[in-house]
């Protein structure tokens, strides 16, 4: 593992971590909808699932997932199934009140809730572990008898940046969402839009194949 193989690992990290997908989608709609500190809440929640999705890959566990459908399956579900929970969830309390930031950024979860929401969301995606079980090896010099020692670097090179990026949209998220918080019509997009992606979310992990 040398520096040229580190700044490339960022590299790659990073446009992989900007591009939109389940995680900084939810950290946009939450940071918006609900505030900053829940935004921080949910995306410490996701960090915290990555370091278990890590941890997994470095120790084998998510090859052992990986190759038993039941184990795939049963993740792969019970995943599907908690997104589609909270699609239902949102969609229920229907339009926002958004009518002060106070109660935008304290409404009805608790930030303890919204971070266990963050870590089940992540830890039950099956396709993140996969994901590190496939992008982790193509930077490590398997000719060193350390091989997982620089796994566990790399996957924690990736949290770090994902962290970083994470609080940037975060912040970004807030202040946009305490401008958009003055149109009531806007609000119940934004609630529409977050249930829409839960169940989106939740309907293509469960039609997902390992």
């Amino acid at each position: 593992m040398d520096f040229y193989s580190i700044m490339s690992f960022l590299g790659v990290s990073i446009l992989l971590t900007i591009m939109p997908g389940p995680d900084n989608l939810c950290v946009l709609t939450y940071s918006i909808s609900k505030g900053k500190k829940a935004g921080m809440a949910l995306l410490l929640g996701l960090c915290t699932g990555l370091i278990v999705h890590i941890t997994a890959a470095t120790v084998g566990i998510s090859a052992i997932i990986y190759q038993s459908s039941l184990a795939f399956a049963l993740i792969k579900y019970a995943g599907a199934a908690y997104l589609l929970f909270l699609a239902y969830k949102t969609f229920r309390e229907g339009k926002l009140n958004f009518n002060d930031n106070a109660q935008r950024s304290g409404r009805e979860v608790s930030f303890k809730l919204i971070y266990k929401r963050g870590i089940i969301m992540n830890i039950l995606n099956p396709k993140v572990s996969l994901f590190f079980l496939a992008f982790l090896p193509q930077f490590v010099d398997n000719s060193t008898s350390d091989v997982p020692k620089q796994m566990l670097i790399f996957g924690f090179l990736f949290l770090l940046q994902t962290l970083l990026i994470f609080c940037l949209m975060n912040i970004f998220a807030g202040k946009l969402g305490s401008y958009l918080c003055k149109n009531p019509v806007i609000s119940e997009k934004i609630s529409l839009l977050q249930g829409t992606l839960f169940a989106l979310l939740g309907v293509k992990i469960a039609f997902s194949e390992n």
